[in-house]
C-alpha cells in the first residue's frame, strides 16, 4: 500500500475530498495540519489513517518531525502533497529530505514559482509573454516604462494570487510604490496587458499527458477585486477553446509537468497590442502547479458532470482514470462584496435562480479578499443565461 502525506488537508475546506478519493483508491492517507484533530470534519477523519497536529505549519522543524514520525510508523512515504501554492516550496523541501521522488524538488522551484523565470519556458513553448523588468531603482524602472509606456504592473516575483500587486499609471504612483514596497522582496514589473484571463486546468499523468482538461474565464481583473474591493466573477467554460488547450499542453511540456493538478493562466487580448498580438490572441500570464483555488474543483465537477477529486486520486493510484466526463455546461461564480448595495436581495437571488444554484455560502475572511463575502455558484447550459445571472446578481441598487 502506498503512503501519502497530505499537508494541511483541512484547508481549503473542500480539500478533504482529495483525501477521501485517495483512500477509496487504496492509498494510506496521512495528514499533517495545525487544526486540532477534534475539530476536523468527520469526512476528513474517516479519510485519514493518522493525523499529526503541529502548532504552526510555518515552522519547518515541526512539520519535518511530523513527517519523520509518520514515516517511522508507516514506512516509506511514496507521495507528499498539499495541492496548495502557499506550501509549494515547503512540499518540495520535504520531498528532498525524505527522498520522495514523486513530485517537484527544490531545484524545480525557480521555474515554477518565480514569474521572471517562467518567461524563458513560455518562450520555449512558443507562447508570447509581456515585457518585464526586475524592479531596481527609479532610473531602471523609468527606462523600462519609457520603452513600454504607462500603465505598468508591479508585483512580487515570487507571489501568490493578486496579493501586493500594483497598477501604476504615473510617476507619482511609481514613487509611492518604491517607497512602500518591502525591501526584502524581489518585485517584477511588466507592461500592462489589455485582456481577460483564460485558464488551462488539467490533471497530468506521469508522462506529461492530460487525463482531464477544462478551463475558466475571469472577465474582471483579480487585481481590482483585491485592491479596489470589487465584486468577483469567473466561470468554468462549457468547452475548452482549442487555442487555450494548445497553449496549456505546450506549457505542460515546456515546464516539465508530471503527476500534478495544474492551473495555468493566460491572457486573451481584448485589443491589439504591439509586440504581443492581435485582439483574441492567447498570451502567457503565469503557471500555478496546483488546482485552481477556492471552490473551482467543485465547479469543474458541476460543469463537466464528473469528479476531479477522483480523477486526481486515480492519477496518484493508477496513473490513469477511467471516470467519464458527462454533459457540459457553464458553471458561474459570483462573489458579492459586503457594504455594496444590490438591486436584488440575497433572498430574491435565491428565489429567481434556486433551480440553477449549486452552492451558496458565506466565505471566510481569508478567501473574501479575492472572492467577495457572499458567493453563489450556478449552472447554465447556455452563455446567455449565465450573463443574465451575472447582471441580476451584481446589478447595483440604491
Amino acid at each position: 500500500m502506498k503512503n501519502f502525506i497530505f499537508i494541511s488537508p483541512n484547508f481549503p475546506a473542500n480539500y478533504w475530498l482529495f483525501c477521501r478519493e485517495l483512500k477509496a483508491d487504496g492509498i494510506n492517507v496521512l495528514g499533517i495540519g495545525d487544526q486540532p484533530y477534534g475539530e476536523l470534519s468527520e469526512g476528513l477523519k474517516e479519510s485519514l489513517s493518522e493525523y499529526y497536529k503541529v502548532d504552526d505549519l510555518e515552522d519547518y522543524g515541526q512539520v519535518y518531525r511530523g513527517a519523520a514520525f509518520l514515516a517511522f510508523k508507516h514506512g516509506k512515504i511514496d507521495w507528499l502533497e498539499s495541492n496548495n501554492e502557499y506550501w509549494l516550496e515547503r512540499d518540495a523541501q520535504l520531498r528532498a529530505d525524505f527522498h520522495i521522488t514523486t513530485g517537484f524538488q527544490p531545484e524545480d522551484m525557480p521555474r515554477v514559482k518565480y514569474k521572471s523565470r517562467m518567461k524563458e519556458y513560455y518562450a520555449k513553448a512558443g507562447i508570447p509573454a509581456a515585457q518585464w523588468h526586475l524592479v531596481d531603482g527609479k532610473a531602471g524602472c523609468m527606462a523600462f516604462i519609457e520603452r513600454v509606456g504607462w500603465p505598468v504592473v508591479a508585483k512580487p516575483d515570487n507571489g501568490v494570487g493578486a496579493s501586493d500587486t500594483h497598477r501604476l499609471t504615473c510617476e507619482a504612483e511609481l514613487d509611492a510604490f518604491l517607497e512602500a514596497k518591502n525591501p526584502a522582496v524581489p518585485y517584477i514589473m511588466e507592461e500592462f496587458v489589455h485582456a481577460e484571463i483564460n485558464s488551462y486546468d488539467a490533471v497530468i499523468d506521469s508522462r506529461g499527458e492530460p487525463i482531464f482538461e477544462t478551463g475558466n474565464v475571469t472577465p474582471s481583473c483579480l487585481m481590482d477585486v483585491v485592491n479596489l474591493e470589487d465584486n468577483c466573477i469567473y466561470y468554468i467554460v462549457k468547452d475548452l477553446s482549442e487555442d487555450v488547450r494548445r497553449a496549456g499542453r505546450a506549457a505542460v511540456k515546456s515546464f516539465g509537468v508530471k503527476s500534478r493538478f495544474v492551473h495555468f493562466e493566460f491572457f486573451r487580448l481584448t485589443q491589439d497590442q504591439k509586440g504581443l498580438g492581435k485582439r483574441g490572441d492567447v498570451v502567457a500570464l503565469e503557471v500555478n502547479m496546483r488546482p485552481c483555488g477556492g471552490f473551482s474543483p467543485d465547479m469543474m465537477n458541476f460543469a463537466n458532470t464528473t469528479d476531479v477529486y477522483k480523477i486526481w486520486a486515480d492519477m496518484i493510484a493508477y496513473d490513469r482514470s477511467t471516470l467519464p466526463v458527462g454533459e457540459h455546461a457553464y458553471c458561474a461564480f459570483a462573489g458579492r462584496r459586503d457594504g455594496k448595495k444590490f438591486a436584488l436581495s440575497h433572498e430574491a437571488v435565491l428565489e429567481k435562480y434556486g433551480a440553477q444554484m449549486k452552492m451558496v455560502e458565506r466565505l471566510p475572511d481569508v478567501l473574501a479578499a479575492g472572492m467577495g463575502n457572499q458567493m453563489y455558484v450556478a449552472l447554465f447550459p447556455e452563455r446567455e443565461e449565465m450573463e443574465r445571472f451575472y447582471q441580476d446578481v451584481l446589478e447595483s441598487g440604491t
